[in-house]
């Protein structure tokens, strides 16, 4: 079996985090739409709940962040 060259790796690696981003962000709209249909609709109960998801979501994205230019700098 070939063993992959760094620069091939971090390709991949980026590749997968972007999937992972993606999924998050679409994942992100989905319930910004579906709370605020519900809340147009007099159901104030999801907001909080909500907010709190998406913004776990961002955290998520933020640390994949952290960690690609972790990568990037011990690369170097």
């Amino acid at each position: 079996m070939k063993r992959l060259t760094s620069k091939e790796q971090l390709r991949i690696i980026v590749q997968g985090m972007l999937c992972i981003v993606l999924l998050l962000v679409l994942l992100q709209l989905w319930l910004f739409t579906a709370t605020l249909n519900t809340y147009l609709a007099g159901d104030r109960s999801v907001v909080w709940p909500a907010a709190i998801v998406s913004l776990i979501c961002f955290l998520f994205n933020l640390g994949l962040l952290r960690y690609l230019y972790k990568i990037e700098n011990n690369r170097q």
